[in-house]
């Protein structure tokens, strides 16, 4: 092993072992998620056959109206109720921070947004029509990223003229279950809810689109990092008004990740004495981007995937599969190796690099 990638794994290590509210959590089928019996005689047959039907009717799966409650508020958060009930009332409302590129302004009428012209910075007032064409990304960030987490990233799209929605996925900081220090519902040990909880994210994440959509945001694209990814691919995949996605590390399937990776150990840990790795990739393929390679990304859209060439949480190997299905597949792909790992893409100059890429990528991505 290189010197190099010694450092950067130790770097990895030691990030890892700073969390000390990793708990061991116990195992459940979790039936009463999924619309099935918690009595069960046999949860497994009813785990792996609802997921067979779920990939099969991913499209109705999937499938969000828009709320019929986005709020808004003076300190730009955007609050709305998820389209999936979960057994915990604080995750069942929404929250997403709202950054408008430096060249919006609101509508005199109050109604959406435009950009602002020559003319209004000299103090005329905002047209009512200049709102065509105007770009947005939701941003989807890490598995138990703070309320604050990539606030430096949102800003940064600010000012390359693009607006960011940045949710608060299901189980995160507002959101979070009473009791509970982690999101550990949406990576987790219960089977049933763990694809409840992706589901809704992946619902949660098309209602956010929904509300750009109304507020004149008509080229939209999707930004995600780690589990972000995998709920982001997933939303690229599933909705038409996706032009474009960027993401921050790539693996196949989710069961994969968690029973390979090194963040994940702890829910491994209660998983392995009840369901095998093949058993578990079935039960959870319906959250895991591996089953949608084969349709592509759909036409027109693009994507550019970054990851880490020393990545212990989504494995290398893992990476290697799922472009080289994507590439099979006649994806519109693009794809930067950096010789970091998962944690250390956060550090300079591995950040400054993927920023710079993402950035870039986006902006011609969702040019007029």
């Amino acid at each position: 092993m290189h010197w190099f990638e010694r450092r950067i794994r130790r770097y990895e290590h030691r990030r890892w072992t700073t969390d000390d509210n990793r708990r061991v959590r116990p195992f459940g089928w979790g039936l009463e998620h999924i619309g099935g019996d918690p009595d069960n005689p046999d949860p497994a047959a009813y785990v792996r056959e609802y997921a067979k039907r779920a990939i099969a009717n991913s499209g109705e799966w999937f499938a969000a109206t828009p709320a019929s409650d986005y709020q808004l508020d003076g300190e730009n958060v955007l609050t709305f109720t998820s389209s999936i009930q979960s057994p915990w009332p604080e995750n069942n409302t929404v929250s997403a921070q709202f950054f408008p590129a430096r060249n919006i302004v609101r509508r005199s009428s109050g109604q959406g947004f435009c950009r602002v012209t020559k003319a209004s910075r000299k103090g005329a007032s905002v047209p009512e029509g200049d709102s065509a064409g105007l770009p947005a990304v939701v941003l989807l960030p890490n598995w138990n990223a703070k309320w604050y987490g990539q606030r430096g990233l949102c800003e940064w799209l600010q000012r390359i003229g693009i607006t960011v929605l940045r949710l608060s996925l299901p189980y995160h900081d507002r959101r979070m279950a009473h009791g509970h220090e982690r999101a550990d519902q949406l990576v987790g040990p219960n089977i049933g809810l763990t694809l409840q909880a992706n589901r809704q994210a992946v619902q949660d994440t098309r209602r956010c689109l929904r509300w750009l959509e109304q507020q004149g945001f008509s080229r939209l694209g999707i930004l995600g990092t780690s589990i972000g990814s995998s709920v982001g691919y997933i939303t690229l995949v599933h909705d038409e008004g996706l032009r474009a996605g960027g993401f921050f590390h790539v693996s196949t399937y989710f069961a994969d990740v968690v029973s390979q990776g090194m963040t994940t150990t702890h829910v491994w840990e209660s998983l392995r004495h009840h369901v095998t790795v093949d058993e578990l990739r079935d039960f959870w393929a319906p959250v895991s981007p591996m089953p949608y390679v084969q349709r592509g990304l759909g036409a027109g859209k693009k994507a550019l995937m970054v990851y880490g060439k020393y990545d212990p949480t989504f494995l290398p190997e893992l990476t290697a599969q799922m472009l080289a299905a994507l590439h099979e597949h006649g994806a519109n792909l693009r794809t930067l190796e950096l010789h970091c790992g998962h944690y250390s893409l956060e550090l300079p100059p591995f950040s400054h690099i993927a920023g710079y890429r993402m950035l870039t990528f986006l902006r011609g991505a969702l040019a007029q």
